[in-house]
């Protein structure tokens, strides 16, 4: 008997390979350098940020003393590097989560980073508040708006696993920070939902067998490109929202915020966003194995759907009008199979032709 074959659609290509720990974040400059970060959830990370040089290589950056994480000097060395995002302006900005093991973050080293690729050199570093780093926060990913305030703006998911999801808005002056859309729905998991992946349902499984569910608030997050529109979706849900960015900075409570949210399309079950600058935001569905764009006016169109694309993570778009995305397999780790690691290594950085570039 013949049964149907599941038909891989759109062109993809092995940009680099990792053999070693799972990487999540992938950014590329606009001369084209690429550079890889490995979290602490389990696995050996022997450099936090790497810079892939030729063959594959990968080499600390921006220093192997950055990369070692020292505890008397937790503002000055990597501790769990969750993001990173690579500005028109040429810095490399790096998000340290303070949290490895998705544990409480430690407050000193939890931070956001900005590195100056022409010299290779720290310029800032942020760290945030009591009030606004809970103990409950996942720092995960962070977009840019450079043209509101003096210097810019930045804002990040907290996508806690035990607490309230949020964006937090942070101004690159100042250093002053505070988190928006605290806890209301549109940041935090879809309860009514369980992703499956390659046909399994996402849960946490002990190694006595003890189910529970998965639990992760806001993760991908992006803007338009005039900056006037912020999109960002939980990862265990399946919708993109959206809200103008102007009503964040008025005086209004998050259940005032939450009322102004947009449903704009239901997605797949997403971790990373990305921006062309055309408008059309990219996002991974991490349960069909593809990427699918989304263009100005919601309308969604299957880039690629393949098995190579185990878990489409973070993403960025290079001025090669190349789409990158890290496949890291996260739904075959430990905590959900019992205790036994279903990862097969190599975890691979993925590039698609989309012949447009990135919007920053």
């Amino acid at each position: 008997m013949n049964f149907p074959k599941r038909r891989d659609t759109g062109e993809l290509e092995i940009a680099a390979t990792f053999s070693n720990a799972m990487p999540t974040g992938v950014a590329v400059s606009n001369s084209g350098r690429i550079f890889i970060n490995f979290p602490k959830w389990g696995d050996d990370v022997v450099a936090s940020v790497v810079e892939l040089k030729d063959n594959n290589m990968e080499e600390p950056y921006p220093n192997e003393q950055m990369n070692t994480y020292n505890s008397s000097q937790p503002k000055e060395t990597f501790l769990s590097v969750q993001a990173l995002f690579a500005d028109y302006l040429d810095r490399l900005w790096v998000l340290d989560t303070g949290a490895p093991f998705f544990d409480a973050p430690n407050r000193e080293a939890a931070k956001l980073v900005s590195i100056d690729l022409k010299t290779n050199k720290i310029l800032t570093s942020y760290t945030f508040p009591k009030d606004v780093l809970l103990d409950t926060t996942y720092l995960n990913d962070m977009r840019f708006d450079w043209e509101r305030g003096n210097t810019g703006t930045a804002y990040i998911t907290d996508s806690s696993v035990t607490g309230p999801g949020a964006i937090i808005i942070l101004d690159l002056e100042s250093g002053e920070s505070r988190r928006v859309l605290d806890g209301v729905r549109s940041t935090a998991v879809d309860e009514t939902i369980i992703p499956k992946v390659e046909g399994i349902p996402l849960q946490n499984k002990d190694e006595d067998g003890t189910i529970s569910k998965f639990h992760v608030a806001v993760d991908g997050i992006e803007l338009s490109p005039d900056k006037k529109t912020l999109y960002f979706c939980s990862l265990v849900g399946r919708y993109l929202y959206s809200i103008e960015t102007d009503l964040l900075f008025l005086d209004f409570t998050d259940e005032q915020l939450e009322s102004k949210v947009k449903t704009v399309v239901e997605k797949g079950s997403s971790d990373g966003l990305i921006m062309a600058s055309d408008g059309t935001l990219y996002a991974g569905d991490y349960e069909n194995n593809s990427i699918v764009a989304i263009d100005r006016n919601g309308v969604m169109e299957t880039v690629v759907q393949n098995d190579l694309v185990m878990w489409p993570d973070s993403m960025s778009i290079g001025m090669d009008e190349y789409l990158y995305v890290t496949a890291n397999q996260v739904h075959r780790q430990p905590g959900f199979n019992g205790g036994f690691d279903m990862r097969e290594r190599p975890y691979l950085l993925l590039k698609i032709k989309i012949n447009k570039v990135p919007s920053n």
